[in-house]
């Protein structure tokens, strides 16, 4: 099943990874927004946590580049969350494409991350995630997110980088 949602996650995001062992659809979303809380509330254990042990689950972003595992994904973040950057985002304008044990979500990140000298800084990422059901419930295999503005990348690139 292919849909356009209303979904929209950003930091009243809540960590319901508990109801992402339902198999269902709704086990799948509340994967996806138990990933938003941790994001937004730096959070790196719930975000370890929603992420598979699989040696071949997978970020693709222009900051971390391509890191396979979950260990070196949450290793990424931890970096992230211990720096000074507070980044803050919403997930929207989603469109989530359903089957049997698995889900897409693809839409946009839009908010904002504080850079080193303290100034606020706007972001916007295009994003895919890709979640499974396994034995432990909904977990999420792969995320690519991209942005198209090349000063913008730049400029986080340097923040997250140091």
């Amino acid at each position: 099943m292919i849909e356009k949602t209303a979904l929209s996650l950003g930091p009243a995001s809540r960590d319901r990874l508990g109801e992402a062992e339902d198999p269902g659809p709704r086990g799948a979303d509340a994967a996806l927004e138990s990933f938003y809380y941790a994001l937004n509330h730096r959070d790196l254990t719930a975000l370890r946590a929603g992420w598979a042990d699989d040696p071949l689950a997978q970020l693709d972003n222009p900051v971390g580049g391509i890191l396979c595992g979950g260990d070196a994904i949450a290793g990424l973040y931890a970096k992230v969350f211990a720096g000074t950057l507070n980044v803050q985002v919403t997930f929207g304008d989603v469109v989530a494409y359903r089957g049997e044990g698995h889900a897409v979500f693809a839409g946009r990140e839009s908010g904002g991350y504080t850079r080193p000298d303290g100034t606020p800084a706007a972001l916007e990422i295009r994003t895919s995630r890709y979640f499974r059901y396994d034995s432990g419930g909904w977990r999420q295999y792969h995320h690519h997110g991209s942005i198209d503005d090349p000063d913008a990348l730049r400029a986080y690139q340097r923040a997250v980088r140091g």
